[in-house]
């Protein structure tokens, strides 16, 4: 196959070469109320690999993207954790066969950090790509939590825009008695 970021041949998705020069992640944070958002990336540099999710390449890049980010991330993290904690990831949807969140939050799977798959869905579908933060705010996503409470979680989203999926993610754990700790996403669509 071929890199996604020089087109060479490689036996993975992103060659070595690559996964050190041009995706090398470098976390930036943003505060959404009382929440702290890390992001990897910001989004204008992977936008088209973020935009893969849409098309059947979406799958592999997203893997090789946990690999270099929420993995090695929540291994660091979990160092020194005495009780487990969960990833849970925002409405992780089954789109083209497959969840892009899911992918991120699987790579995330330790003895000390526990996915809960599915267990936080949008009840109403409601696209926000290009949408003004007024819409969004107009039009939430009516979270539905069905894990259970009383633990420390990380959310996790591919991207963070305004914000206000977050924040209502983040809202509707904190009704459910689950700790956020903080927020992942693989980019940052926040303009300088």
């Amino acid at each position: 196959m071929r890199c996604i970021g020089c087109y060479e041949w490689s036996w993975r998705f992103i060659c070595p070469h690559c996964a050190k020069t041009l995706f090398q992640p470098t976390i930036t944070m943003r505060k959404i109320g009382s929440l702290e958002v890390y992001s990897f990336y910001k989004y204008q540099h992977i936008a088209k690999y973020i935009k893969s999710k849409y098309s059947l390449i979406g799958y592999p890049t997203y893997r090789a993207f946990a690999q270099l980010t929420t993995k090695p991330f929540i291994q660091n993290f979990i160092q020194g954790l005495d009780e487990p904690i969960a990833i849970i990831g925002v409405d992780e949807e089954i789109r083209q066969g497959y969840s892009n969140v899911a992918i991120l939050s699987h790579s995330m799977k330790t003895p000390l950090s526990i996915p809960l798959h599915r267990q936080l869905i949008a009840q109403t579908k409601v696209n926000y790509a290009g949408k003004s933060l007024d819409y969004r705010l107009s039009n939430p996503r009516n979270f539905l939590y069905r894990g259970k409470g009383g633990m420390d979680a990380v959310l996790i989203d591919d991207t963070i825009t305004t914000g206000a999926t977050l924040h209502e993610a983040y809202l509707t754990l904190k009704k459910h008695n689950v700790n956020v700790l903080f927020a992942l996403t693989l980019s940052d669509a926040k303009e300088e």
